[in-house]
Formats: C-alpha cells, structure tokens, sequence
C-alpha cells in the first residue's frame, strides 16, 4: 500500500509540470508579439449602446493573452482620410507604450481592409501584417448599382448623400469618434469597378496578379517584411433568423448568382494568402452579428479569430 501511495505522489509530481505548461500556453494561446488592431469597415464604431462592432471579439482574443485595440474610424469616407486617422492613433499607442509597441498586426472587415492596406503601404515601420476580412478588394456591384441609380452630381444623388452623411455623422457621434464629417460618396466612388480599380492602380500590394488568384504571402516595403492573410465567407443567408440575412440576401441578387457574402464577391476578398473564402458567413458574420447570430454549421467567428492570434503568435507576429 506504502508502494502504491509513494507511486501515485511521483506520478502527479511529474505530471505537474506538464499541467501548469498547458494551463500557461491555454493563456498565451493569442498573446501575439504585436498587438492586434481590428479596423471597421463602413458604418465604423467602436462601441454604441453597449454593442461592440467586433461583436464579443475582442475580449475572445484577449481571454486568451491577447492585446486588442479597436481604432475610431469615419463611418463613411476615403480610405486614405480613414487611413491617415489609423495612422495618428497607431503612433499615439506607440508612444504611450513607453518603448513596449513598435509595430501591429492590422486585420481590417470591409473597407477596414482596404484602410489597413493604405497604412502598409505608406507607414510600413506600424505594421506587421495586414488581414482582410470580406474586403471587396476589386470593388463591390453594390457600389456601381447606387452610384449609376444615384450619380454623386445629380438631384438623387445629392438627396443620398444628404441622408447618408447625416447617418454617418450620427454613427460618429454615437461612438464618440471626433473624426471629419461624413463622406458617403468619397467611400462609395472607391468601391464601383472604377474607382476599386484606381485605388488598386496606387496601392497595388498584396493583390493577386490575375482574377480570382492568390496574392503574395508577404511583402517589402522600405526593408519591413509584412505578412498578409484574407478570409471571406459565400452565403448570403446564413441562420435565417437574423436581419441580416433578409438585407444581404437582397443584395446578394446584384451579383447574378456568383458567390459572394452579399456585399463582396468571393474572388474580390482575395488578398496575400487566402485562408479560406468560402466560410458558411455573410458580410457581418465574418465579425459576429447580429449579435452573434451566425452559422451553427461553420466555425464559429470568434473562434477563426483566435485562431488567427495564434497563427500570427506562432510566425512570431
């Protein structure tokens, strides 16, 4: 019995060490090198009425030893005015760090990813790699449907813009991002086929060199290696229980039947590695709403995020 007992107290002593490693890597499972940067896409806000616009997903990654930072972006303009605004917060971080940030892992949904590619290229020195979440990249049906139904100089066109622009500004207000007025029409002229093709003309990186292909897995940008990752989802209607899936499911008609999320095209989401483009996710899946409504027959959003984390921790991001 004395035998038994003695073997039983060596047995969990070497087995302690092996405990606590787990319980320690279950805690640094997301704790990536450089902290983790969620840019919104159109509609930008942070948190309104107690809602988070990453719905739940940031405190999923920083439960896991992650640091998460969520920007104040415009509601609606340019990428470039939405990335320049990036960029002031993302030195203002860096420097209240006290030496501890020098660089962020940037993942952007919708246009937040065509903002974070704007950063990558003209503030390499920030960023340590750039994900994209259903960015329409080449651009949106959605876009050329409105700007040709209501072009920005016509009377509909400037009815529009007076509604989306009060919407907008209300949406900043809410949120309490002090950014510029709105620009409905700034945001909405860069994802019609022209203007997506213009921006891609002057901030070419990271896309594929031919339609519905692969990017690059990384780039160089004045000697600092960026890593670049995209993922999208292809179905419109997810739970059917959801609102959403009533809006994208309308709007996913736009695309005459080619897969998208019901606002960005399967191929158009392309960008640096694809990690996956045909998640069971719509447009706002992808960052868990309606209130984390979503798909039971796909992984779930949170859990493709931490998983990202650990991914970038794993590359030594």
């Amino acid at each position: 019995m004395k035998k038994i007992l003695i073997a039983a107290i060596a047995t969990m002593t070497l087995a302690a060490p092996t405990q606590a490693g787990w319980f320690s890597n279950y805690f640094k499972y997301t704790k990536t090198k450089h902290p983790i940067v969620l840019v919104p896409g159109i509609f930008a806000f942070d948190t309104i009425a107690g809602i988070d616009y990453w719905y739940q997903i940031p405190s999923a990654i920083e439960s896991r030893g992650g640091k998460v930072f969520v920007p104040k972006i415009n509601a609606f303009d340019s990428s470039v005015d939405r990335g320049e605004h990036l960029i002031a917060q993302l030195e203002e971080i860096k420097a209240s760090s006290g030496g501890k940030i020098s660089k962020f892992n940037l993942m952007g949904h919708s246009q937040g990813g065509v903002t974070s590619r704007y950063v990558m290229t003209v503030r390499p020195d920030l960023v340590a790699s750039v994900t994209t979440m259903s960015t329409p990249h080449t651009g949106s049906p959605i876009a050329d449907l409105l700007t040709d139904i209501a072009p920005e100089d016509s009377v509909q066109g400037q009815m529009f813009a007076a509604v989306g622009d009060a919407m907008g500004n209300l949406v900043n207000l809410l949120s309490d991002n002090k950014a510029s007025e709105s620009d409905l029409y700034a945001m909405l002229g860069e994802f019609n086929a022209a203007g997506a093709a213009e921006f891609n003309v002057d901030f070419p990186l990271g896309l594929p060199a031919e339609e519905c292909g692969e990017g690059p897995n990384s780039v160089t940008v004045n000697g600092h290696d960026i890593e670049l990752f995209s993922w999208g989802g292809a179905a419109p209607v997810t739970t059917g229980v959801d609102i959403s899936d009533l809006m994208f499911g309308t709007t996913s008609l736009a695309f005459e039947g080619a897969p998208s999320d019901g606002i960005t095209g399967v191929c158009s989401n392309h960008f640096g590695r694809i990690l996956r483009d045909d998640y069971i996710m719509n447009h706002i899946d992808i960052n868990n709403h309606v209130l984390g409504i979503v798909s039971l027959l796909d992984t779930n959003p949170k859990t493709v995020f931490k998983n990202h984390a650990n991914r970038l921790k794993k590359l030594g991001l």
